[in-house]
């Protein structure tokens, strides 16, 4: 089973969001998809109450099933699942700390302001020291052609790290969906944010496969 955690020290950037969209989108593409809630608001476990579908599986983590996250996750993958997608707090915790030890992707979601690309650094130093893969998500983009200031936020991230495709506009799909217990290609599955995100996800999906292929070479 591969994972991926949504990580970020800064609020409001997205990444309840993204992690419903993601496990949905990755969910329509044939992986059995377990999302986990590390965050003690509980944005993605209400999300996951509020949808009348089976899949994916949903779960909060409680403090105790937190400390054997390593072998809740090899359960899981025992048990057919393919792809954990970790929804972490956003802040410096314990719980992020084991969701990025245990992640084989790491997204870092970051909105085009400079206060925001600063806010991730200590994420990035975290990142580092354990020595995990990660990828910043440009979200909450003004919408249409690319403008200047997702752009700078672009070519600012790249020097820090590796940049996930495409950018995320900001769009109210998006929001919809989640108040509707839905991902967003379940919402509006011709739309433009479902379409982002299925884009999101392959990008997302490659990097797990070739990350695979170099660990079996």
């Amino acid at each position: 089973m591969k994972t991926i955690a949504l990580v970020t020290q800064k609020g409001g950037a997205g990444k309840t969001t993204l992690a419903t969209a993601l496990a949905v989108a990755a969910m329509e593409s044939g992986e059995k998809v377990v999302a986990l809630d590390l965050d003690p608001q509980g944005s993605l476990a209400a999300w996951g109450d509020d949808r009348d579908r089976a899949e994916p599986a949903v779960d909060k983590l409680d403090d105790e099933r937190l400390a054997r996250l390593p072998a809740l996750l090899e359960g899981l993958g025992r048990a057919g699942m393919t792809l954990a997608v970790l929804d972490c707090p956003g802040i410096a915790s314990t719980a992020t700390n084991a969701a990025i030890a245990a992640a084989d992707l790491c997204l870092l979601p970051t909105r085009p302001t400079r206060l925001d690309i600063r806010a991730s650094r200590p994420t990035v130093q975290a990142l580092l020291s354990l020595k995990r893969p990660f990828a910043f998500v440009l979200n909450q983009c003004p919408p249409g052609p690319r403008n200047s200031r997702a752009s700078e936020a672009a070519e600012g991230l790249h020097m820090m790290g590796a940049l996930a495709e495409p950018f995320m506009a900001t769009r109210a799909d998006y929001q919809d969906a989640v108040a509707s217990g839905l991902g967003v290609t379940e919402y509006a599955s011709q739309g433009k944010a479902a379409d982002e995100v299925r884009q999101l996800w392959a990008w997302v999906r490659k990097q797990l496969n070739d990350k695979n292929k170099k660990g079996n070479a």
